[in-house]
């Protein structure tokens, strides 16, 4: 380590007493019976999400949701968002595996599926906190991490030929610093990762004039690359994918959406998966539910696991939002839908939990008022533009964690003996798009080394910190 970056580290008061950017609420502010708690199973009624319920945009709602249920499977993925579905495809890749996928509501309808759609990868924010706590290398795998899977999915998509189908675009993203402490903080993180010898130069720093001359905004940035698409219509085309590799190879890929979960019990050496139209023989199980995790596993309830947290989004009109963006104090982020009228694009804009008091809901059936109030006055405010209502509202539950990391691995190290043959790969803390499709790759490839009776070989650019068998509850 360089004697810059140690001088640079040391002289900060930046580091561990600073929120990381994704983490905006403590975890003392969720009630506790929500925390100690079982965490219910998905409502059944909740708010229409722009990405899910615009006509035509999910073919496979209801698909399996009666008829036979599966008998049985190699192995059962219990959730079809993100996570589920790329682990399904990594799956896919070997011959002869029999699949099975469970899904509480419509297919991928948690919350990447409800709220997500930016496709952008930190790759030097929180870098002194993150390498305070982890140590330097470690902190520089995580970057690593969202850039391989940025790229990964981008290259899937253009190989496939799916980019338009999709929405992907290709934009670069547009970060505001919207006071003088996150303007230095973020600066002091860019100069350590840089010293660290983090791949930073496609960074870009942008004043407060520039930025008003360029967007209308009076506030600093940078920018960097990055992507959005359409998160729902990625997994239908990942799981079709998915299922064209099985059906080649004479194995199987079968989706029950409306079909909850409700036990996982040992049977001999497998698992019976049992949901409320019977039960499904599992050798292997895969956890993939996110914030609702603590339904099936206690270690997933409470503080030490994954804690469900309220998202709120709309779809809103905004006079010259041409930038994909977010703002790096209050979590707000945005970005206009491609192909829409220029002058006054259709924007998906979330955020605002700050505003709406305890963010740790379960509940994704109500929208708060004063969020929607505080999201339809935002970007009229930084913009300086005409305020609209809504066209669409509502809300998603994401999986945030302690750690502000996700559980990656076998449940064994959390759960006990009892859990042998059960894997996770859940709480992506409300960052999820730049982090899900490569961890779902390690937890399969863990399975498969398993099934294969093979050594795992940790991927260079997976954190230790993910691995279930290093996490302490």
């Amino acid at each position: 380590m360089s004697r810059s970056l140690l001088a640079l580290l040391a002289a900060t008061s930046l580091s561990l007493a600073s929120p990381l950017a994704y983490e905006q609420f403590p975890l003392n502010d969720a009630p506790q019976s929500l925390l100690w708690n079982k965490t219910p199973l998905p409502l059944t009624n909740a708010t229409r999400s722009f990405w899910i319920d615009t006509p035509g945009a999910n073919p496979l709602a209801k698909e399996g949701s009666t008829g036979q249920l599966t008998h049985s499977a190699d192995v059962c993925i219990i959730g079809s968002g993100i996570s589920g579905i790329s682990a399904a495809y990594e799956l896919s890749k070997e011959p002869g595996l029999n699949l099975a996928v469970f899904e509480a509501r419509g297919f991928c309808s948690a919350a990447t599926g409800r709220n997500g759609g930016h496709l952008t990868r930190y790759i030097f924010q929180d870098f002194i906190a993150i390498a305070a706590k982890y140590g330097i290398e470690q902190a520089k795998v995580g970057y690593q991490l969202e850039n391989y899977t940025m790229n990964a999915i981008v290259k899937l998509i253009e190989d496939e030929g799916w980019a338009e189908a999709v929405d992907l675009v290709h934009g670069g993203h547009t970060s505001l610093v919207m006071t003088d402490a996150n303007y230095a903080k973020s600066k002091a993180d860019f100069e350590a990762a840089r010293l660290a010898g983090a791949p930073v130069d496609s960074v870009t720093w942008y004043t407060a004039a520039q930025m008003h001359e360029k967007f209308g905004t009076h506030y600093p940035a940078f920018t960097f690359d990055a992507y959005n698409l359409w998160p729902l219509k990625f997994v239908t085309k990942l799981f079709g994918l998915a299922k064209k590799n099985l059906l080649a190879s004479s194995g199987s890929l079968t989706l029950h959406t409306h079909t909850p979960v409700t036990e996982v019990v040992q049977a001999g050496e497998a698992w019976e998966v049992v949901t409320p139209r019977g039960s499904t023989a599992c050798k292997y199980v895969l956890h993939t539910t996110n914030a609702y995790a603590g339904h099936l596993l206690p270690s997933m309830s409470g503080p030490n696991g994954i804690i469900p947290t309220r998202g709120q989004v709309m779809a809103v009109r905004s006079r010259n939002t041409t930038m994909s963006s977010w703002t790096n104090t209050g979590g707000e982020y945005w970005f206009p839908r491609p192909g829409d009228d220029h002058e006054n694009p259709l924007v998906i804009l979330g955020g605002g939990r700050l505003q709406g008091g305890n963010s740790h809901l379960i509940r994704d059936d109500v929208i708060d008022p004063v969020v929607s109030e505080y999201l339809q006055d935002f970007l009229p405010e930084v913009f300086e533009t005409e305020k609209h209502e809504p066209e669409m509202e509502w809300t998603g539950i994401m999986g945030y964690t302690k750690s502000h990391d996700p559980f990656v691995g076998p449940l064994e190290p959390l759960e006990g003996q009892n859990a042998k043959g059960q894997y996770i790969s859940a709480g992506f803390h409300g960052h999820g798009m730049p982090r899900t499709f490569s961890s779902a790759q390690a937890v399969a490839r863990l399975i498969l080394a398993d099934i294969k009776e093979e050594e795992w070989e940790q991927p260079s650019w997976l954190p230790d910190r993910y691995l279930t068998w290093n996490r302490v509850l």
